[in-house]
């Protein structure tokens, strides 16, 4: 079986290793270092570009489980991020330069492993099995209209404008009430109204908020996408008529109007998440959960994600993959990583493991392997496949897996419970692996 990766990122080389170590030839296609992204410097793989911790591996946390799951499924990119490790706490962050070296020699290792430094302009599957594309959130615009002839324009964003997101059960629902602007329509729309000392205070904290700085290359990308404290500093009452307008909304409960009113609206079918509608936002992750959460319903919010606003290439993949990551109108063909709409280092390796696994069980005549979405790499593959309203990319969360049978009011004990059920699931999916 011959396979071709586009890209040696994290879900690239994941995806090698997946495939190289069940004997398939696997020809790795990585521009460097004939061509540099704006982000990427190093001659070696699995380069580690923004921060280089991989998040907690506490298991009361999201990004803990999920690398309990990778454990059980032989990560590679996991191990050897746990053989380079520094000191950072309970979060596993590496050393850069021997992480990416290490990844490296380790496919370099296999016989059956052919890098080839090229710019790769083509999808096309000619002398493969099967390709997988893992070009990152800083794909080269030589690949873009290929993109474009498999896809169409439509399918294919360039930034990520993503307001945050917050489970159903943490909003404070005597502070919210449920309507619909003018009574129009369906009843869609969770409303968190402010009184005007509420609003001012949140204002006044909006607009001296810490923001993240954004890469050079970033900065002209959000023309027409406007942070909300950026609104904000447009003047006092701006949010109040733009996405904190409350006109045509008042909650029967009460007789006053409300002063100002924030949206909440269903992220997913089941309605367990919602995002902040109009939103967008550079704040920082900490700001965010300080000053969002003066709302108050939003006042014990948990986040499931937090906003963003940055460059990322990526596709519209529940119009376009299945929950194998396997195009749907080209069988032959794969997508993995940030490209996918999955978010942060092991995310976007586990994407790439999934896709190697049931790309090489598919085309060796077996079924692919069913995740569970109670599990966090199920509920990455769900989210990539599932077709509700405008997609967004997304992380690990336990916001995203399936809700638990019963309610546990203790949030360390909920997400335990979650973390246990998560691995015993696991556990009984590797067993068919």
């Amino acid at each position: 079986m011959k396979a071709k990766v586009i890209g040696g990122g994290f879900a690239g080389c994941e995806a090698c290793y997946q495939l190289l170590k069940r004997g398939v030839d696997v020809t790795l296609v990585e521009m460097k270092p004939q061509k540099f992204s704006p982000a990427h410097h190093l001659d070696t793989l699995c380069e580690v570009v923004c921060s280089n911790s991989f998040k907690s591996e506490d298991l009361s946390t999201s990004s803990g489980l999920l690398k309990a799951e990778m454990r059980l499924l032989d990560s590679m990119i996991l191990r050897i991020a746990e053989q380079s490790r520094v000191p950072a706490g309970n979060a596993l962050a590496v050393n850069r330069s021997n992480f990416s070296e290490q990844v490296t020699a380790v496919l370099n290792d296999y016989p059956n492993f052919n890098r080839i430094t090229a710019v790769e302009t083509s999808l096309g599957t000619e002398n493969y099995d099967f390709v997988i594309v893992a070009t990152g959130p800083l794909t080269d615009e030589a690949l873009i209209p290929a993109f474009r002839k498999l896809f169409g324009q439509n399918f294919l964003y360039f930034f990520d404008a993503v307001a945050p997101i917050v489970t159903a059960e943490s909003i404070d629902f005597d502070s919210a009430f449920v309507a619909s602007r003018y009574d129009k329509g369906d009843a869609d729309y969770v409303n968190c109204p402010m009184d005007k000392n509420e609003y001012l205070d949140f204002y006044n904290n909006l607009v001296n908020a810490e923001t993240v700085e954004l890469k050079d290359f970033e900065n002209n990308v959000f023309e027409g996408c406007m942070p909300i404290e950026v609104m904000a500093k447009r003047g006092l009452d701006t949010m109040r008529f733009g996405p904190l307008k409350p006109i045509g909304l008042k909650d029967a409960r009460k007789n006053e109007k409300p002063y100002a009113v924030l949206q909440l609206r269903k992220e997913n079918v089941e309605g367990t998440r919602y995002n902040l509608v109009g939103f967008q936002t550079n704040l920082k992750y900490g700001e965010q959960k300080r000053v969002f959460s003066m709302i108050p319903a939003l006042r014990n919010a948990e986040f499931v994600r937090y906003g963003v606003m940055h460059r990322n290439t990526y596709i519209n993949a529940p119009k376009l993959l299945n929950c194998c990551f396997q195009v749907k109108s080209n069988p032959k063909l794969f997508f993995a990583g940030q490209l996918t709409g999955v978010e942060g280092y092991m995310e976007s390796t586990v994407s790439g493991l999934v896709a190697a696994l049931q790309a090489f069980r598919l085309f060796s005549g077996l079924s692919p392997v069913q995740f569970g979405g109670d599990t966090v790499t199920g509920a990455l593959c769900k989210h990539i496949s599932t077709d509700f309203g405008e997609y967004v990319p997304m992380n690990s969360s336990f916001g995203i897996l399936d809700p638990l049978c019963e309610h546990i009011k203790d949030k360390t004990k909920r997400k335990l419970a979650y973390t246990s059920r998560a691995i015993e699931s696991m556990k009984k999916t590797v067993i068919n692996i």
